[in-house]
């Protein structure tokens, strides 16, 4: 019986109407292409048996028909201009910091080719891409992509941790805030990432699903029934991304607890009388390193919380803790800010970071000033 809800769960589909009793096949039946006013017809019907949450959940999947193209629009040049002006190094920001950025970038931009442009898309639009389940890559295709994501998920934890030695451990500082060491970091934790995926070659099917699915390629028959599936699995999901996000608030704790202190401290020391001002430099630069990082660490927390809430929620499911599977509709939102956060990083650099807005309005203007060299000439 728990191997039958192990294969049960392997599949958004079979979850879902475990939980909402979903009539799939009269959403199947119809021959039309399903498009956002088809979709916003049939959420809108009144049949009895379409309760809120299935419309819901129905109404996200007709808002993915939306939501994935327009990512894939804004995400790809967002990250692309992103990486451009980090890598001319006129930010202001240490090289050290620099390379984890630019590596963040690079990342971001893989997921959302992998992701959002190969997966996402082809799924919510599975009428137009029939065709994909004729190549068979899609195990390879899966260790691209989790190891994309591992890599952007740790680079985080490995800028975080950098940020709080430069902050809180100034003896260390000068020995580990190099650009050495975060090349050499950078460089083992894209390594570990590739063998701790390397597995998904051997264990997922080479054929496209297409399906709703955790898993768009399914594992292979032999192992559906298998405890290493679901260990690895749960392995899988402990390292990325439940560690990360536990260290990231871990880290993130203590230097906001070292800065407060410290603030205090030098306050106290730095007493009107001392005709030094009211300006302090070096505090200063401490408030520009923690901005920096809460806005990374805090974007990075706040989109990935709602996936780890719902795997930690289906995992105690199929535990036994909970007789009920989590709402369809909150998988759906888990995925969508999940891959939000491959975008947004650039305009948070935009608001925070003085120097990269005025690179930025460098690299937006540069066409237009080339344009105009050309038509006087």
């Amino acid at each position: 019986m728990e191997s039958r809800g192990r294969i049960l769960g392997t599949t958004e589909e079979a979850a879902t109407a475990m939980d909402l009793n979903l009539r799939t096949a009269v959403w199947s039946l119809s021959g039309k292409k399903k498009n956002v006013f088809w979709m916003a017809q049939y959420i809108l019907a009144s049949d009895d048996w379409l309760t809120l949450n299935l419309r819901i959940y129905y109404a996200l999947r007709a808002f993915k028909l939306i939501y994935y193209p327009t990512l894939a629009v804004v995400a790809v040049p967002v990250n692309t201009v992103t990486i451009v002006i980090l890598s001319r190094g006129k930010c202001g920001l240490a090289k050290g910091v620099t390379r984890y950025l630019v590596a963040m970038a690079a990342t971001d931009l893989m997921v959302v080719f992998m992701d959002v442009i190969l997966r996402k898309i082809p799924i919510a639009y599975r009428d137009y891409f029939g065709f994909v389940r004729s190549i068979r890559v899609c195990d390879v295709h899966a260790f691209l992509l989790y190891t994309a994501t591992d890599c952007s998920v740790w680079f985080t934890v490995t800028f975080t941790f950098d940020r709080f030695v430069s902050i809180c451990c100034q003896k260390l500082k000068t020995n580990y805030c190099t650009e050495r060491t975060a090349l050499v970091v950078l460089g083992t934790v894209t390594a570990l990432s590739c063998l701790k995926n390397i597995f998904w070659c051997f264990m997922l099917t080479s054929e496209y699903s297409l399906a709703y699915a955790r898993w768009f390629c399914m594992p292979r028959a032999r192992l559906l029934e298998s405890q290493i599936w679901g260990s690895i699995e749960l392995l899988h999901y402990i390292l990325t991304p439940i560690i990360p996000f536990i260290l990231v608030l871990l880290f993130n704790a203590l230097t906001i607890r070292h800065v407060l202190v410290a603030s205090r401290a030098r306050r106290r020391l730095r007493a009107p009388s001392s005709g030094e001002g009211a300006h302090d430099p070096e505090m200063a630069s401490r408030r520009k390193s923690l901005i920096l990082l809460l806005v990374i660490s805090g974007n990075f927390i706040l989109l990935w919380a709602l996936f780890i809430l719902y795997y930690i929620w289906n995992r105690m499911r199929f535990l036994g803790y909970l007789s009920m599977f989590p709402p369809a509709p909150l998988r759906e939102l888990c995925f969508m800010m999940q891959l939000l956060s491959c975008c947004t990083n650039t305009a948070l650099y935009a608001v925070t970071q003085t120097r990269f807005r005025d690179q930025l309005k460098d690299v937006v203007k540069s066409p237009f000033i080339l344009i105009s060299k050309r038509i006087h000439c």
